[in-house]
């Protein structure tokens, strides 16, 4: 008998949240399906996930705090991602977005028909594709996720002092500590260009910490910056010693 698969059920509505385990319950009769549990939000999606693996989410994309499409975003960097379904009421404008073979999308009110094709797409997939929920949210994330001790961190952008590559993580730092994620600094980059410049070519720091730029020791040319929140100081290299000038007429 083949292993059911593992469904985790995400929606800020009790009552779609019930629905939905009717529907599964219709649709076990045709693919052995487990309910692994339920959560009201992304992050309790995420905290549940990091505890309790699932194959599939049916994750709802409009939810207060968090939603959906960055959920799904941060549940790709899990150690064992879990396939993505979409379930919408009224967002169209993502309906051609999620016409890929990684992930698939369910309009309310749900069908159990519809529900079964879904199921039987993500059985054989291995996770979302980050790609094209990038192209869903091309503003960026709010956070970024940490796999620490067993369970999710969530990070809130805007409290990141700064980015430094460092081998093949990426140092978090916040005024309070620093984390490790396992993402591309050019990436984070390019994701977050309106929020961080970059200073050296393994570094990039928060605009809106930065203090000013001050010279390092007289026998060299160099700049360093300073940091709102933190006493480190940074080294600019002198490719990028531009910014100097640029802060100053900002």
């Amino acid at each position: 008998m083949p292993e059911p698969l593992r469904v985790l059920i995400v929606d800020d509505e009790a009552p779609a949240r019930s629905r939905l385990k009717e529907l599964l319950q219709d649709c076990a009769a045709s693919q052995p399906l487990e309910l692994a549990g339920e959560a009201a939000n992304g992050k309790e999606a995420l905290e549940f996930l990091a505890q309790n693996p699932a194959d599939v989410v049916l994750l709802d994309i409009r939810m207060p705090g968090m939603d959906g499409i960055e959920a799904a975003q941060h549940m790709q960097r899990l150690p064992q991602p879990p396939a993505v379904i979409f379930v919408t009421a009224y967002d169209h404008y993502a309906i051609h977005a999620f016409e890929v073979n990684a992930i698939d999308y369910l309009l309310k009110p749900v069908r159990a028909e519809r529900l079964l094709a879904a199921l039987l797409k993500a059985k054989a997939l291995v996770a979302g594709s980050v790609k094209a929920l990038r192209h869903l949210a091309p503003q960026g994330r709010v956070h970024l996720s940490v796999y620490e001790r067993g369970r999710v961190v969530l990070v809130p952008v805007e409290k990141i002092v700064y980015l430094r590559a460092e081998l093949k993580y990426v140092t978090v730092r916040t005024a309070e500590r620093e984390y490790l994620v396992e993402e591309s600094l050019s990436h984070l980059e390019r994701e977050f260009a309106q929020r961080f410049v970059r200073i050296h070519r393994n570094c990039l720091v928060a605009r809106a910490y930065v203090e000013g730029f001050e010279r390092q020791a007289q026998d060299d040319s160099g700049w360093v910056v300073l940091l709102n929140g933190i006493a480190e100081r940074l080294p600019v290299s002198r490719r990028q010693q531009h910014i100097v000038k640029e802060f100053g007429r900002s």
